[in-house]
């Protein structure tokens, strides 16, 4: 007598042969394997119409959150509002969401295996992130406060507004977490590693390493291209970027661990919310509206950031290695995690996804 147990693995082994069945008379329809494989929609199209769907609706989003007309120098340097950022991120992640829920529906996955699992470890995750955040942040300013390298002067809120700046601004920047997350560590980031995993494949058929290295790649490209993003920001400096990309690089690492975006999103929610908002120092040379208290760099902008706020001192460099130690002390792979990396062994499905 099977066991209820067996029956489910007898069930989920059925539910994989019919997909499989489904993928092989699909690609069949199609005619021709260049659009399709084994395993559905090759990546490298799935990519290209991803970015189709979603350049039109990002503009839009940009268009609809940005004040129009040229503003001069002194408008240009105001402090951002909660009000503005949180419209912004949360209508990008909005739309980002929907384009992975097309993309979903074309490669007959849920659109929450791009970084979103439901596993029940996430709401854990989130709030250790944010605590971790919270913590490093702190050390990070400790570091440039009892070094003579940032000075508060002043207290700004009184109680009653800082609380209402405190909510907002935490709606603001988990949407900002959401939003970046999820575009540069979400889909991209899972296309990509297979992409990169089926070209590793094309030279190498029985490299045991593809899925790592293809992980690997796609993470150094995305994160320095994060990095470079920054570049628009008013008051970024070149340290500003190199530690823009080492962050996006300790991100993926607690991607990699995890197979989720859950402790990253906590991590970089609580980072900027009380970098902007309770130390109110300048983020990416920009300041926010209804910070808690004034500051201001001194000494060598190598060391406090300069205009470009602690993110461009070379003291972050120093906090990332120790948030990647945290990493990898405290978070172990999720064995419920259905991504290529989380056992570092090649199925048939992923290793055929490019061939």
């Amino acid at each position: 007598m099977n066991s209820p147990e067996d029956d489910l693995n007898k069930d989920a082994r059925r539910d994989r042969l019919e997909m499989s069945a489904a993928q092989h008379n699909l690609t069949s329809a199609m005619g021709s394997p260049i659009f399709f494989g084994a395993a559905g929609l090759r990546p490298f199209w799935g990519l290209l119409i991803y970015l189709a769907i979603l350049a039109p609706m990002v503009w839009l989003a940009i268009a609809f959150s940005t004040p129009q007309g040229n503003p001069s120098p002194a408008e240009a340097v105001q402090p951002f509002s909660p009000f503005t950022v949180a419209t912004r991120e949360w209508l990008l992640f909005g739309f980002l969401f929907f384009a992975t829920w097309i993309m979903s529906r074309i490669e007959d996955r849920s659109v929450f295996d791009n970084g979103l699992q439901q596993t029940p470890r996430r709401c854990r995750w989130l709030a250790t992130g944010a605590c971790w955040g919270l913590l490093f942040l702190s050390l990070l300013i400790a570091i440039l406060w009892s070094t003579h390298h940032l000075v508060f002067t002043a207290v700004l809120l009184r109680p009653l507004p800082a609380l209402g700046y405190g909510l907002a601004w935490i709606v603001a920047f988990v949407g900002v977490a959401f939003f970046e997350e999820f575009c540069f560590r979400g889909y991209l980031q899972f296309n990509l590693t297979r992409c990169f995993a089926g070209l590793i494949r094309w030279f190498a058929p029985n490299a045991r390493f593809a899925d790592a290295a293809g992980f690997w790649i796609a993470a150094v490209l995305i994160s320095f291209g994060f990095g470079l993003i920054h570049k628009t920001n008013p008051g970024e400096s070149p340290l500003g970027l190199l530690c823009a990309g080492s962050a996006g690089l300790v991100f993926a690492f607690s991607l990699w661990r995890t197979g989720s975006l859950w402790w990253a999103i906590g991590l970089h929610a609580a980072w900027d919310w009380v970098q902007s908002f309770l130390f109110g120092v300048a983020d990416s040379g920009a300041l926010s509206q209804g910070r808690l208290l004034e500051s201001h760099p001194s000494g060598s902008a190598l060391m406090s950031g300069g205009l470009t706020g602690p993110e461009g001192s070379v003291f972050v460099l120093l906090v990332l290695l120790l948030i990647a130690l945290v990493v990898t002390f405290t978070l172990h792979r999720d064995p419920t995690a259905d991504v290529p990396w989380s056992t570092g062994q090649s199925t048939n499905a992923s290793s055929s996804t490019l061939a």
